[in-house]
């Protein structure tokens, strides 16, 4: 088996069990808690580990940021030879009741975004993997962490959509972005990032499994706060504790469900 073309992996590279962070610097942190680890490749946004867990065969592979980058890992990773993907990224979070450094296990995403829709049509539901849903909570409660279980919404944008003026370049705003955020609040959505829906659909049509663990790192109603304004540097945590809270949780939720075989 040749090179796949954008993650530089072939078969025999990957084990079963990936996980899935965006920034390419986070699979350096998450290989850290491993007892092998051997960096296979790295091009592009897409840097790639596999090593051994307490026992268990596992890899990791940045996406990058957003739907369509974690489309083309996915498909590489799934030729390559995996079977289950977790992604493990941040996320902001819609309900008052979740603090920051929280994690929110999903167990279903909105599709607010326009790759999955290219695979399947908007009333497929983007759900997660119950077994990993649940090997993630058992971890959680392993590791201490405070953790919820709930809806996340996957979008393709970062800066669109926010209530106030002030969320993208040159103050650009629409009038229907006012409520966005309240309505999905007002919904029961507990998280806010940008990749888990397509992870959940292409797993599920490929007949693999997924999961998704987000720590979150601001409450988005917060962010634009009451001036009006969105700041994202001025109400995001940059904990590097919270980014090593997450690698070891994903790491853990494979271990776990690897018991549960």
């Amino acid at each position: 088996m040749s090179l796949q073309y954008h993650l530089k992996i072939k078969e025999g590279d990957i084990a079963p069990y990936v996980l899935l962070p965006g920034d390419p610097a986070r699979v350096d942190v998450v290989a850290s808690h491993w007892d092998e680890a051997k960096l296979v490749a790295d091009n592009r946004e897409y840097r790639t580990y596999t090593g051994v867990y307490k026992g268990v065969p596992i890899s990791c592979t940045s996406t990058g940021i957003g739907c369509p980058s974690t489309a083309i890992a996915m498909e590489e990773l799934a030729r390559a030879g995996a079977k289950t993907f977790i992604r493990i990224g941040t996320c902001g979070t819609l309900q008052d009741h979740v603090e920051i450094g929280d994690m929110i296990i999903a167990d279903a995403a909105t599709r607010h975004e326009g790759t999955s829709h290219l695979y399947a049509p908007p009333e497929f539901p983007a759900v997660a993997s119950h077994d990993v849903v649940q090997a993630a909570v058992d971890a959680a409660e392993k590791l201490a962490f405070s953790s919820h279980v709930g809806i996340t919404r996957s979008a393709d944008t970062f800066y669109a959509c926010h209530s106030r003026p002030g969320s993208s370049f040159n103050n650009f705003w629409q009038s229907n972005w006012q409520n966005f955020f309240e309505d999905l609040k007002r919904l029961n959505v507990v998280g806010a990032e940008m990749e888990a829906s397509v992870i959940f659909v292409l797993a599920r049509i490929w007949g693999l499994k997924a999961g998704a663990i987000s720590v979150a790192l601001d409450n988005v109603l917060e962010v634009t706060g009451e001036s009006g304004f969105f700041d994202p540097q001025g109400g995001i945590s940059h904990s590097a504790d919270h980014i090593d809270k997450l690698a070891l949780m994903g790491c853990e939720t494979i271990r776990k469900l690897h018991e549960g075989k």
